[in-house]
């Protein structure tokens, strides 16, 4: 790359780096909210590399920590290809600051090259914090030289390279197949929810080893499974002779294809850059002045129905928000096919639990699942830089917010009252009970679509340049998603065991009653912090 290239993406680095930031921000409200999102980064950042560790220690338990780089790179591997797929629509095609960076001086290639390795670096942390930790692991229990060490670290920043950029050429090709259609985000979405289904699949399966007490077949299993990965996969093979064997072939591969892919991979892309993001950008602009009938709608049903274009419109909003309602689905009809018992025992394993006891706990189950990421916890934030449009309209601030709440309740409702109907159905539950449940599910959606506005609003963030950094990056999220996620898992517990010594439409009726009383004063507290901006 060019000296321009690296100024490109100096300033693209600057205008978005936390420490920059916080070194020139005065508010101390936003210096409270940076500083608080750099200590949720390294707890994930350490609970990650916790995780790596352990890997490694079973495998020097069970002597096969000479697998541990193969793991390593492949599990590398498998997340940036995923991360950098979920994340490319965002981040190359129709980016906020497309008409901005395309009036400058540089060209189309050198600016997609720049936004990849802008991704790039912004990921790197991830990927570091995972081969580190085995690094740690591998030289706790293998007693390599020095060499190893500095190899394995230095390679560690090429592994991600190549995955990274097959993803990024596959969301180029979806993209270009689909620019006429605009349909990217949901075949996003599709192999999204299949990758999530794929790795719970897994997780059963291997639980399902470890319950017959065959660890050390299942680590040889998995050793041999990536060292047929690593023949399908070369890179993965690379890194590890590289750090292993010293080899230095294998070293120079690493980095030259690396290199080579890269320049090949922004040769194409850059060669119909700005054709693609015209043809996007024209498609969504005829979509938004294409003549039909006007429908009069309340001023919050036509909040309610522009959330729904902003979602539809997103493919990371869509894939985050909406995944739990599909899974909830899944579930639901997955237990009705074969049966609630048999499904849930994957679960609870040999835990003495009957069907009748879970009754209670199938309203928190699903909220589990439908209540993962409410869309008001990012959509006030998603405004970014029009939120000046909102203030500038004949509308009341309570209005947009009862209208993003109402968009999360079409969202969620739905999919709740089908999925309870499923699983009531399949439990065999009471008529009676069921209303009851489906009741609590209910409130539940509406609990969570208020408190999600709360965090939402609360936590504002308006400065952003992508919308990753809200939807999956934003305070509020966080704030909202980890009580919310530890929550419903407690009250699962809890309808369980009181479901036990009570009858089952008591227990649904006080939760009735207890998340109501919560939604009520989540809502209070929303128009509070509405009439508050409105002064």
């Amino acid at each position: 790359m060019k000296h321009k290239s690296f100024l490109l993406l100096k300033v693209l680095l600057l205008s978005t780096g936390r420490r920059n930031q916080l070194k020139h921000c005065a508010d101390k409200k936003k210096r409270r909210r940076i500083i608080g999102g750099i200590v949720g980064s390294v707890f994930l950042y350490l609970f990650l590399m916790v995780y790596s560790i352990s890997v490694c220690i079973g495998y020097g338990y069970y002597g096969l920590i000479e697998n541990a780089p193969t793991m390593c790179a492949l599990i590398i591997s498998i997340l940036s290809f995923v991360l950098t797929f979920l994340k490319t629509n965002g981040y190359l095609f129709n980016f906020k600051e497309y008409d901005m960076l395309m009036s400058l001086p540089f060209r189309a290639r050198t600016i997609a090259a720049c936004k990849f390795l802008y991704m790039y670096l912004k990921s790197l942390p991830w990927y570091l914090s995972i081969s580190v930790a085995m690094l740690a692991g591998y030289g706790f229990f293998a007693r390599p030289g020095i060499a190893v060490y500095l190899l394995w670290l230095v390679l560690s920043f090429f592994l991600p390279l190549i995955p990274m950029l097959a993803a990024t050429f596959f969301g180029f090709l979806i993209a270009k197949i689909s620019a006429g259609f605009r349909k990217t985000n949901i075949i996003q979405t599709v192999l999204s929810v299949a990758f999530v289904l794929a790795c719970l699949s897994l997780r059963f399966v291997f639980e399902d080893m470890l319950r017959e007490n065959k660890v050390q077949q299942t680590l040889q299993s998995v050793s041999q499974a990536t060292d047929s990965t690593a023949r399908f996969y070369p890179p993965v093979g690379w890194f590890t002779a590289a750090v292993t064997k010293l080899s230095v072939p294998d070293m120079l591969l690493l980095a030259g294809v690396s290199a080579l892919l890269f320049a090949a991979v922004f040769a194409i892309v850059g060669s119909a850059y700005r054709k693609l993001n015209s043809a996007i950008r024209a498609n969504a602009a005829a979509k938004k002045n294409r003549s039909s009938t006007q429908k009069q709608r309340s001023a919050v049903n036509a909040v309610a129905f522009k959330e729904f274009k902003r979602f539809t419109g997103s493919t990371t909003y869509m894939v985050n928000s909406g995944i739990g309602v599909i899974l909830a689905s899944l579930f639901a009809l997955i237990c009705c096919i074969f049966g609630f018992e048999r499904i849930i025992r994957l679960f609870i394993h040999d835990a003495p639990l009957t069907v009748d006891m879970l009754q209670p706990a199938i309203p928190f189950i699903l909220y589990f699942l439908i209540g993962m990421l409410a869309t008001t916890a990012c959509s006030p934030s998603l405004e970014g830089k029009n939120y000046w449009i909102i203030q500038s309209l004949p509308l009341a601030k309570k209005t947009v917010y009862q209208g993003k709440m109402l968009f999360n309740l079409y969202l969620t409702v739905p999919f709740m009252l089908f999925s309870g109907i499923c699983l009531c159905v399949s439990t065999k539950t009471p008529l009676p009970d069921t209303l009851l449940y489906l009741v609590l599910g209910v409130v539940l959606c509406a609990f969570s679509t208020a408190w999600g506005c709360v965090c939402g609003i609360r936590h504002m963030r308006l400065d952003w340049e992508n919308e990753v950094e809200v939807i999956k990056q934003g305070a509020a999220v966080t704030i909202y998603l980890l009580p919310n996620m530890l929550v419903a898992m407690g009250l699962t517990v809890v309808s369980v065991i009181l479901g036990m010594h009570m009858d089952h439409k008591l227990v649904a009726g006080i939760f009735i009653l207890i998340a109501g009383i919560l939604a009520l004063l989540s809502y209070r507290r929303v128009m509070v912090l509405a009439r508050r901006s409105d002064m």
